[in-house]
């Protein structure tokens, strides 16, 4: 399609206009006809607002679907999971299957959580079982670390409870289960890219993603319950600490956290943690995708918070709908720089004035520094080649003799 993108942007990051003029796109306002609109989580509620009555027409693409809260709202992200492993178990899906304690074999990738005010009842029932536990409190729409704090007594509690007057507010705030026995290795910092095709779900995932960590060593002392600089890995929060290094700011490279761990622990130790991350990513994506508008105008960059316990589980603690594009540091710059470029050339094919329409598969060039996680259309033909076979007699092995540690379907990223 002949002539220029048109790009629009309300979030002044170098990242993306570096990147948009790069292609020699040319920024207009949102008041003028646009193509390209990389716009921030409250202007897309009024975009999609029912108030506004806007239209998005077949050349415009924004990088936001109307209700990606489903799985950005910690509360609403839990929700959808728990939604999730219930409709698998009606189905009697093997993916729903449960060890002899009652606890999920494949989906036991979120810490024991509750919400409150509503599950109050609930979360004092759980304390109780294991009353030196810490607890983290995370407020469901904040982010960088704001408004959290840790807790081990009910009476902190109840003082909340007062202090934040929730009793006459509708907010709900998750409550997150911090092991005692599980020391905390890090958060992986993964940006994820996700696509929606005309022809299906497609999940992809960027490879240079990064991990943070505490600048102060962890420690389960009840006297740090108040020091953030030990508990919180946020860069709003680890910056403002004598130990912050400016150089590196408190980060690794996931390739770095990946040689680290095969030197420790082995490559098939590491290689395993990598599959789990990766599962846990496309069960939460499918978790919200019957909720999910997937409007053909929309995409997404997810940001996925992960922590590494000291028995190298991965645990999802949250999904962030706008990962920080804000550069720290040099090599902060470059990743991110490079994140955009690969989003955009998968977006917008050879900077293409976008088409809605669009129906192509991803040529494999295209995805840079992206791989693919899941794609619909791939997994429908893997199925339909599993029940031939299986009708057919060739399908080897039975359910009887399959190990509770592989999961029971071929993993459709490899």
């Amino acid at each position: 399609m002949a002539g220029k993108v048109k790009w629009v942007t309300d979030i002044e990051k170098s990242v993306l206009i570096n990147n948009f003029e790069k292609r020699g796109w040319i920024q207009v306002t949102d008041s003028d006809d646009w193509n390209f609109y990389w716009m921030s989580i409250q202007t897309i509620r009024n975009v999609f607002s029912v108030d506004t009555g806007y239209r998005l027409s077949d050349d415009q693409m924004v990088n936001h679907f109307p209700n990606h809260y489903e799985l950005t709202r910690k509360d609403l992200m839990i929700k959808n999971i728990k939604r999730y492993r219930k409709e698998l178990e009606k189905e009697a899906s093997p993916l729903a299957e449960k060890d002899e304690n009652g606890k999920h074999l494949y989906l036991d990738f979120v810490p024991v959580t509750f919400m409150l005010p509503a599950d109050y009842n609930l979360f004092v029932e759980e304390f109780r079982k294991s009353p030196s536990s810490t607890w983290i409190m995370k407020p469901c729409g904040k982010a960088q670390g704001k408004g959290i704090f840790l807790i081990n007594k009910l009476s902190q509690i109840k003082k909340w409870s007062r202090d934040s007057q929730v009793e006459n507010t509708n907010s709900e705030i998750l409550v997150g289960l911090n092991n005692d026995n599980s020391q905390l290795f890090g958060i992986i910092d993964s940006p994820l890219h996700l696509l929606i095709c005309t022809k299906g779900l497609c999940f992809v995932r960027y490879k240079l993603g990064f991990c943070r960590f505490c600048t102060v060593k962890y420690t389960p002392s009840t006297s740090e319950l108040d020091n953030m600089f030990v508990h919180l890995t946020n860069v709003a929060i680890q910056k403002h600490g004598d130990d912050y290094n400016h150089v590196h700011g408190g980060k690794w490279t996931v390739s770095n956290l990946r040689l680290y761990l095969e030197s420790t622990r082995g490559r098939d130790v590491t290689n395993h943690l990598f599959d789990q991350i990766h599962w846990i990513i496309v069960q939460s994506l499918k978790a919200v995708a019957p909720v999910m508008n997937n409007d053909k105008h929309c995409f997404e960059c997810y940001g996925y918070d992960i922590i590494i316990d000291d028995k190298l589980k991965p645990w999802l603690i949250e999904v962030n709908a706008s990962p920080s594009l804000t550069s720290s540091t040099a090599n902060d710059r470059i990743l991110k720089y490079n994140l955009i470029n690969d989003t955009l050339n998968i977006v917008t094919p050879n900077g293409e004035i976008p088409d809605c329409r669009w129906n192509r598969s991803l040529p494999k060039e295209a995805l840079g520094h992206y791989q693919v996680l899941y794609d619909e259309e791939q997994a429908l033909s893997e199925s339909a080649e599993r029940d031939l076979r299986s009708r057919s007699g060739q399908l080897l092995g039975s359910k009887g003799s399959r190990s509770s540690s592989v999961r029971p379907f071929p993993a459709t990223w490899k």
